[in-house]
């Protein structure tokens, strides 16, 4: 898979309706969805009400922040979308 081996953290990030399909897509990728950022995080994927603290500890850590409306184009391509 295109994340595997990478930690990415979802923050009110929903595929296709359903919040925990977006860390089980990543699992299942053989990525992992720690639930907080560090700065081993590969990315923090964020969608409507995503929390400060996580969105603040990205910043903290240069993690990239990926808007939900992308996410399928992180699980594709293995890389972080342009914004």
């Amino acid at each position: 898979g295109l994340v595997t081996d990478v930690g990415v953290v979802t923050s009110q990030a929903k595929t296709n309706g359903a919040r925990d399909e977006a860390g089980a897509a990543i699992v299942l990728r053989g990525g992992t969805s720690p639930g907080s950022v560090s700065k081993k995080t590969f990315a923090l994927v964020v969608g409507d009400g995503a929390g400060a603290s996580k969105l603040t500890k990205a910043e903290a850590n240069a993690v990239p922040v990926v808007p939900a409306d992308r996410f399928e184009e992180l699980l594709e391509t293995g890389e972080v979308p342009a914004t």
